[in-house]
């Protein structure tokens, strides 16, 4: 049985100040469980961002807590919440931001070095992630030589490199074409079958909901539904 590895309980949020000040979320619930890719999907301003961004720890809530691992965020200092972070949640962006002076596998590689890793332990677990996504030959490519593909499943090793307990995924397919996006959301569903790790990821792109176990949809700041598509993710992984 797998266990809830990242939580939003009752979560609102307030954005602007005076005549401007708008609530974004509100009453927002959600549990990510390990071994599961969860899509969190919805129309341009329906708060899938700033429900990422509380989630991942960036963007205090006006009310509610989130658990990660366990952890309540609430009342902790930003000092505390860079720790949570660095310990339990792996990002992955839509425009890869990767280091282009540095090498795959020192950009995967770069997020063990800021723990303060042995360099021979971090230079060999970079190469590990590195072969699990696909990339054990690109190891000394630098991004510009690397197809776009390519530097978001780089992206993904880093993500991973440290053993999170979360990877939150912001529009990981966005700049890709059918291909590639496919081959990216195949390693995300792969890296979501350990049962210690879920994937959280945020997408406009209807064209990976094959690959996920569960599908919620956010919108006016509510979240409207939420169910699962364990079959139909079977058949794409094993398409």
């Amino acid at each position: 049985m797998t266990s809830t590895v990242l939580e939003a309980i009752d979560i609102g949020k307030f954005h602007g100040v005076g005549a401007g000040r708008f609530q974004a979320l509100t009453a927002v619930n959600l549990a990510i469980a390990g071994g599961e890719l969860t899509l969190l999907t919805g129309p341009s301003g329906s708060g899938k961002t700033t429900l990422l961004s509380i989630l991942g720890c960036m963007l205090t809530p006006s009310s509610g807590t989130v658990r990660v691992h366990g952890h309540s965020t609430t009342g902790r200092k930003p000092e505390q919440l860079a720790k949570l972070r660095r310990d339990h949640i792996g990002f992955v962006f839509q425009s890869y931001h990767l280091f282009p002076t540095l090498t795959a596998i020192d950009n995967v590689r770069i997020a063990l070095d800021i723990r303060g890793e042995n360099a021979k332990q971090s230079t060999q677990k970079a190469a590990e992630v590195l072969a699990i996504v696909g990339l054990e030959n690109k190891a000394g490519s630098y991004p510009r030589e690397l197809s776009g593909g390519e530097q978001q499943r780089v992206a993904i090793a880093r993500a991973i490199v440290g053993d999170p307990s979360v990877i939150l995924a912001d529009e990981p397919t966005a700049a890709l074409d059918a291909e590639n996006g496919r081959a990216v959301m195949a390693v995300l569903a792969r890296v979501a079958k350990d049962p210690a790790r879920g994937v959280l990821v945020v997408t406009h792109d209807p064209r990976i909901e094959e690959f996920a176990d569960r599908i919620v949809c956010i919108e006016d700041g509510r979240i409207i539904s939420d169910s699962r598509t364990v079959a139909t993710r079977e058949i794409a992984l094993q398409a």
